[in-house]
Parts: structure tokens; C-alpha cells; sequence
């Protein structure tokens, strides 16, 4: 099974950035952990803060990969373009957030994605990243 992860702007600052919000680890960190917790998974990892450069990965893996969790970051709220490209793809889509985007302010209650993903989780951390390959597993 191939499963990738695409993570949009500021993603690259976890265990940086607001740790009250996104928390103490890095990406990188978490992903190798991720990874080590289900060996027999192909796991890609691809992040830009280039709304053009996510959906050019998007149009990459979405006719070859067996899933997709996508943390669009900000572009959830903002891009109809990103929305496009997983709408265009087929391969199934999660959509993935740390936070809980309906806890906070009230622009981020909108996900111009969300319509054309499978599914959203949201809220629990880098364990919604978990709770998504949890999905594909269970899927396959």
C-alpha cells in the first residue's frame, strides 16, 4: 500500500510554531515514527508553502497511490484551485488538520476541500495524521 502525506503552508514550522496550538515535534520526527509503526506501508511525504506546488503533487500521486491525507494548512479556507485538484484525482483523499478547525476562528469553520475528500479529521494532533492511515488500513 502507498499512502502519501502533503502538508501545506507553515507545516514545515511544527514543534516551532504556536506549540500550544500544533504542539512540541516536528514533522520529520513524527513521520519516521509513523512510518516505523506500519512497515508493510509505502509512505511518501511531500510539503510546500506554493499552493501551485501542492497541487502538482496532488496531480502526481492522485492516479497512482492507493491514499492521500492532505493537511492543506490555510489554502483549506482560502483555495478553490486546491479543491479542484483533489476533486480531479482518484485517488481517495483525507482530509487531515491538528487542531480542532471548528474551535477556532470563524473563517477557518470553512473547507473548500473537505466537499471532495472521503473524510476530515481534526483535532487530535499529529495523531490525525494516525487516525487517517488508521482509515486506509482498515479500507483495504
Amino acid at each position: 500500500m502507498k499512502l502519501v502525506i502533503i502538508n501545506g503552508p507553515n507545516l514545515n514550522l511544527l514543534g516551532k510554531r504556536e506549540p500550544e496550538i500544533y504542539g512540541h515535534i516536528d514533522f520529520e520526527t513524527f513521520f519516521k515514527t509513523l512510518a516505523l509503526a506500519h512497515p508493510t506501508i509505502n509512505f511518501e511525504y511531500y510539503q510546500s508553502n506554493v499552493e501551485g506546488e501542492l497541487i502538482n503533487a496532488l496531480h502526481q500521486w492522485g492516479f497512482s497511490a492507493n491514499g492521500i491525507l492532505l493537511n492543506a494548512g490555510g489554502f483549506t479556507h482560502t483555495s478553490i484551485a486546491l479543491a479542484d485538484a483533489v476533486a480531479a484525482v482518484k485517488t481517495p483523499v483525507v482530509e487531515v488538520h491538528l487542531s480542532n478547525i471548528f474551535a477556532r476562528e470563524n473563517f477557518r469553520h470553512t473547507s473548500y476541500i473537505g466537499a471532495h475528500c472521503v473524510g476530515s479529521i481534526s483535532g487530535f494532533g499529529l495523531q490525525s495524521y494516525a487516525l487517517a492511515v488508521s482509515y486506509f488500513t482498515n479500507m483495504a
